[in-house]
């Protein structure tokens, strides 16, 4: 069989990215070789790889920078109003390619490293993930960015340059074990620190009130100091900023008490304050109330809010007083977006300014407030609602805490003035929850002072206004929305599938890029010939592709015509990897007879890295048995990252999006299987609504319990047992898993999750193992038919528009921030300004 092309071969034979003129190419060799020789003047004489990746990195940041002052000059001038994304994440991935892709350099520097006697994919290879997310809501948060600076908006994200991002799994003997990510060893060519706007960041203390009002005292200071990255957006020359805080210690940290004697322990002390910044928590939903998590939290609120302020009193319309004292217009040219609850500190701390700091009265300072704030809400589990004990707040930060208490005061007086007499209202919506141990709901607080609450999926919204928020519904409708999140079509199609972005560019040119609708005029090629050749062949091209790098990375062989059945998420109970291994089992005890052949993939407290050793433990016996041979393979993809999605999402078949109904608030990485051509098993959970609505429910593979079937079966009440004593096949693999079938030498190895499975699975797994299992019997029957399935493959795509995060972002802009897109182009650097 014909090699496949490379990457860089297919863009050369595409238009996507523009012919590169010669001058281009020549400037870039320049500008390249220049940057490689002062590399190596400083330091040695032989060039490394690294070497070349950083002379590479350089020279695009060059082609930034002129854009990125522009930009930046424009808004000044302009005075627009701001966006502010708050998120304590921001995966965001590598930059390098985004960067090319996005400024129209990639044929340009492909030539040109092509005619050095390089390889621009290997030296892209070096490139550390920036990996300063869980999972979903951080890659969120990346590609909203991507979209706002694509829109042309006003926006800044801001959060945390944590030293060590999600650590790096390996898996020793079928375990996870976990090593520290250190993404900065080699230093990171794209951020700039920014000394001279490091700010002061206050932490515990005491309050004093004096007849100038209330005073925060006797507090500990930790310096917020700020690191920013250009975000380009796509060929409009605009470039944003992303504004991540480093914490660092004042020089006189711990020698104010001039206890001199101490002077060594008390510069080894600078570690303490330097701690808030150094490492991510990697819980995806699910809420551990640690010390420091709080102070990260109200670290990057604190900074961001003086960058805020600072930004809105310097700018040249802000006010018209000479010193800027008037907060009357801050709702107009600021709006704040909380990413979840984890910003939620916002709310406070803009109150405390404007109350102690600027002295706004309480009532105008909550009218700016809610009026400047909004909230996203994530998940509807109740272990990942962020609660706070209220010692901890006493201890660490009293002011916020007398200002929540303030804000819970005025709050139940006015639902206590609408519905008199109703004490567990009153209870329910109250901020602080009594008990053994009192509480702060941060979701709460949110929801109170924000004009706008939102959820991430028509579905996940309803459950929002009529469960977990019903009561705040009841009393303020008009503040709940829904955003169905989206993905960015640059990273998650051009950057990471130019096979398939080339044959849809052939078909209806590249304006989809910037308006993904428009892949709806795919839809009269469903029947083509031509078309679902080409996409077959694509598709063909991304799984030799992904075999060989699975081959070389990790020794494992895989058919590269069997269906790859991908299922890729943060492992959790309710995403529910533990029923795609039933299945796997039950797929392996009828095997030992024919089928289609499957290549069944998934990434990776007590039950995760459980759910990871049956995983690996299946897939040795599986993976082994001469019987089956390569009719069924179970791989564990190790370290899933941004950088490994871009490579494994193009190649998949099948997406499997298999969450109890209910539990899954969105889900993104559906999207991106979508749009790369695979087609998608799974419940009515999510955005899964959304996209069988967009593309025809008969086009994709649904299965299982509604969100009304599980409810009525919880009033019912679940037994487990029920299922595995009717289903014979589920039984079988049930008592594989204890027996020991799959863990011999420990026999007893996975007797927790069996226990669990049996009598306390809150998600359900046995009531939609028999509807999953002949779910998938339907895939398998089409993937028999390759035509019929690239049929459904190319509907998919076509009906895919919806979910690009620019759409979302429009409708942000729109409903909640009060700003219009623009598609006004910034004049690049070399052409003079007016």
């Amino acid at each position: 069989m014909a090699k496949p092309l490379t990457d860089s071969e297919k863009r050369k034979q595409i238009s996507v990215r523009g012919i590169a003129g010669l001058g281009d190419v020549a400037e870039v060799r320049k500008s390249f070789n220049r940057h490689l020789h002062f590399t190596l003047v400083k330091d040695r004489n032989v060039a490394t790889p690294r070497d070349y990746f950083f002379a590479l990195a350089h020279t695009v940041r060059d082609h930034l920078v002129g854009r990125w002052i522009r930009t930046q000059q424009h808004y000044y001038e302009r005075d627009p109003k701001r966006i502010y994304y708050l998120s304590l994440e921001f995966y965001m991935g590598r930059t390098l390619q985004n960067t090319m892709v996005n400024l129209g350099l990639q044929n340009a520097c492909d030539e040109a490293i092509y005619q050095l006697g390089l390889d621009l994919e290997e030296l892209e290879e070096i490139e550390e993930d920036a990996g300063l997310g869980n999972g979903g809501l951080g890659r969120l948060a990346a590609c909203f960015l991507d979209s706002m600076a694509t829109l042309g908006l006003a926006a800044y994200g801001y959060g945390i340059r944590y030293e060590f991002g999600i650590f790096n799994q390996k898996i020793v003997n079928g375990w996870q074990v976990e090593e520290a990510d250190d993404w900065l060893r080699y230093g990171n060519p794209w951020e700039k620190a920014r000394p001279e706007y490091m700010l002061p960041v206050h932490f515990y203390g005491r309050v004093e009130h004096t007849p100038d009002g209330v005073k925060w005292l006797d507090t500990q200071v930790v310096l917020a100091m700020p690191y920013d990255t250009p975000v380009p957006g796509y060929k409009n020359n605009t470039v944003n900023t992303m504004r991540l805080w480093s914490a660092k210690a004042p020089n006189d940290f711990k020698l104010q008490d001039f206890n001199v004697g101490d002077y060594i322990e008390a510069v080894l002390d600078r570690n303490l304050a330097e701690n808030i910044s150094r490492v991510l928590y990697p819980n995806d939903n699910f809420f551990e109330g640690k010390e420091l998590r709080l102070k990260q939290e109200y670290f990057v609120v604190a900074a961001t809010l003086q960058d805020i302020i600072r930004r809105f009193k310097s700018s040249k319309f802000g006010c018209r007083d000479p010193v800027r004292t008037c907060f009357d217009t801050f709702p107009d040219k600021v709006a704040i977006q909380l990413n979840d609850t984890h910003p939620a500190l916002s709310i406070p701390e803009l109150m405390r300014i404007l109350v102690d700091v600027e002295k706004v009265d309480w009532d105008k300072a909550w009218e700016i407030t809610k009026k400047t704030c909004a909230y996203t809400n994530h998940t509807v589990l109740p272990e990942a609602l962020e609660r706070w004990p209220v010692s901890m707040f006493e201890k660490l930060l009293p002011r916020h805490l007398d200002i929540i208490y303030a804000i819970n005061q005025r709050h139940l007086d006015h639902v206590a003035a609408l519905f008199p007499g109703d004490v567990d209202r009153l209870r329910r919506m109250s901020v602080i929850e009594e008990g053994d141990c009192k509480r702060i709901n941060m979701a709460h607080l949110c929801v109170i002072g924000s004009h706008a609450v939102n959820g991430v999926a028509r579905i996940h919204s309803e459950i929002v206004k009529q469960s977990v928020f019903k009561d705040f519904y009841e009393l303020e409708p008009e503040k709940f929305q829904n955003k169905t999140n989206g993905i960015t079509p640059r990273r998650w199609l051009l950057l990471c599938n130019p096979g398939l972005a080339g044959v849809v560019v052939e078909k209806i040119g590249e304006e989809f890029l910037t308006d993904l609708s428009q892949l709806k005029k795919l839809l009269p090629l469903v029947s083509d010939e031509a078309f679902i050749r080409d996409v077959a062949k694509v598709k063909q091209e991304n799984k030799l592709k992904f075999s060989a790098f699975l081959e070389k990375e990790y020794k494992v062989k895989i058919n590269p015509s069997s269906m790859f059945d991908v299922h890729v998420k943060r492992i959790h109970e309710y995403k529910r990897q533990l029923l795609n291994c039933l299945h796997v089992i039950t797929l392996y005890n009828r095997e030992c007879g024919p089928g289609v052949p499957h290549a069944s993939a998934a990434p990776g407290y007590h039950m995760a890295k459980m759910i990871i050793k049956l995983v690996t433990s299946i897939g040795d016996v599986v993976n082994h048995d001469p019987v089956v041979g390569d009719r069924l393979k179970v791989i564990f993809l190790e370290n899933y990252r941004v950088s490994l999605a871009e490579k494994v999402i193009p190649a998949a078949d099948l997406s499997q999006q298999i969450s109890t109904a209910g539990t899954e608030a969105s889900g993104t990485g559906n999207m991106k299987f979508m749009l790369n051509g695979a087609l998608t098993i799974g419940t009515m959970d999510g955005a899964n609504v959304e996209m069988a609505e967009e593309a025809g429910v008969e086009n994709l593979f649904i299965f299982g319990l509604r969100v009304e079937d599980v409810e009525a079966l919880d009033r019912k009440g679940y037994n487990a047992r029920e299922f595995y004593d009717r289903l014979p096949e589920l039984k079988q693999a049930v008592d594989q898993i204890s027996s020991g079938f799959f863990s011999p030498r420990e026999p007893d190895c996975f007797k927790d999750v069996v226990n669990m499975l049996m009598h306390h699975d809150r998600f359900k797994v046995f009531a939609d193992y028999e509807a999953y299992v002949q779910c998938q019997a339907q895939v398998d029957q089409l993937y028999r038919n390759p035509k019929e399935w690239t049929k459904k493959v190319i509907r998919n795509i076509a009906c895919s528009g919806k979910f690009s995060s620019d759409r979302t972002i429009t409708e942000y802009a729109r409903d909640i921030w009060g700003v219009e897109p623009s598609d006004l182009q910034i004049p690049p650097p070399n052409i003079p300004r007016d």
